[in-house]
């Protein structure tokens, strides 16, 4: 899923490769059998190349669906194409990425651009040129309009939580109409509560561009990413169980384990939950065209949710007559519910510590994925992490060194 831009990238790496995509990694010289936990698109994507190394994977997914929190389904009431965990936006910079997902599905240009209601207007995000123009009844060209925020910028050389860092970039008064309400409401604390790194990667233009991302390679596959997820798993090597829980226990009758489920639920939680946040969702349907955007966000502190996604904008290659949309409701993620976004503050970095410190001693069995590493990563990083892990392992193998517990460490 997608975060707000402010928001995101939180504890993501770049998206440089250790290991080149076209590069064959050596194939085991023994058939190894190895489980594959979650078919999201960490397990998918590191199960097919095992796969087509020669190993035989199984994998294991405890929902009924594969593509984990990617899923997309058909309403059938509108036909309306719907993410039913939030809508997810394929972005990259990383070529072979793209390549990689063209493999598999048919990918359709979609720029996102997303809308905040704030204060009983409408206006464009992420902030640029006609946002500032509009908030302020100016009319100012580029060069004036970054002296005009600066002039209202706090001068703080070193911000140490989200509000001072904000405050140093945009001002007060653009912070409190577009990210002190939403962002307490996305992660039910104050922002002078999270780190200043959140916000760091906010772009502020003094243009007009509303592209919600500047990635080169920006799409949507056409039949869903619960298709495109199915057709990487449709391999002969691949054994695919839903509906099927997996325990430590289980881990015996693998040569190796790759868990992309909760790190501290290998462990059973035993030592205490790792924080996240997660989303409720009302859904709704609608004649026609409901709010003429994808994404609406709600930035007052006083309207509950933190925005209203209408599905059918994610295809704007198909007519639909009626819509399909959500609104989100963001609140701390307890037992038994799906979570989103890794909170990582200090009491969370702490208790992740001592969970990675007892995942790195165990031998069989790799963390991987968003769940498994306690990082939020966008789908490209994800895809390219999954890729990288799987050719760690065969290299391993072949070598004969273990498998570590972590591709890319947590911490």
């Amino acid at each position: 899923m997608n975060l707000p831009l402010c928001l995101k990238r939180q504890g993501a790496r770049s998206l440089e490769s250790d290991t080149d995509m076209t590069e064959q990694p050596p194939i085991p010289a023994r058939k190894l059998h190895v489980a594959m936990v979650g078919a999201g698109l960490s397990g998918a994507v590191a199960g097919r190349a095992l796969a087509e190394a020669g190993c035989r994977v199984t994998v294991l997914e405890v929902r009924p669906h594969v593509a984990g929190n990617c899923h997309t389904e058909r309403c059938p009431e509108t036909g309306v194409m719907v993410h039913v965990y939030g809508p997810h936006i394929f972005h990259t910079d990383d070529a072979q990425v793209w390549e990689y997902v063209n493999r598999f599905a048919t990918m359709m240009p979609y720029h996102h651009r997303v809308r905040a209601t704030a204060q009983d207007q409408v206006y464009a995000l992420p902030v640029n040129l006609h946002t500032i123009n509009q908030f302020f009844g100016q009319t100012l060209r580029p060069d004036a309009a970054r002296a005009f925020v600066a002039e209202r910028s706090q001068d703080n050389a070193d911000p140490q939580n989200f509000e001072e860092q904000a405050l140093q970039m945009i001002g007060r008064e653009l912070y409190e109409a577009f990210f002190q309400g939403y962002t307490t409401k996305q992660w039910g604390c104050s922002p002078r509560a999270l780190p200043a790194a959140i916000l760091k990667r906010l772009p502020l233009r003094f243009n007009y561009d509303d592209s919600y991302f500047a990635h080169r390679f920006q799409g949507m596959p056409r039949d869903g990413y619960t298709d495109m997820v199915a057709r990487i798993l449709d391999h002969s090597g691949i054994t695919l169980h839903l509906n099927t829980p997996f325990v430590a226990a289980d881990a015996d009758a693998f040569d190796h384990v790759f868990w992309s489920g909760p790190l501290d639920g290998w462990f059973d939680h035993d030592i205490g939950h790792l924080g996240y946040r997660t989303l409720d969702f009302e859904r709704f349907t609608a004649p026609g065209d409901w709010q003429g955007c994808a994404v609406m966000n709600y930035t007052d502190a006083d309207m509950p949710f933190t925005r209203i996604t209408e599905h059918k904008h994610f295809a704007p290659w198909e007519a639909h007559e009626k819509s399909v949309l959500y609104r989100e409701y963001s609140r701390a993620c307890g037992p038994g519910d799906i979570p989103y976004y890794p909170i990582r503050l200090v009491a969370e970095q702490a208790l992740l510590a001592r969970y990675v410190a007892r995942a790195q001693a165990l031998s069989g069995v790799t963390f991987m994925g968003r769940l498994g590493s306690y990082r939020y990563l966008d789908m490209d990083v994800t895809i390219r992490e999954a890729l990288n892990t799987a050719g760690m392992f065969l290299r391993q193998t072949h070598a004969g060194t273990p498998m570590p517990g972590f591709a890319v460490s947590p911490l």
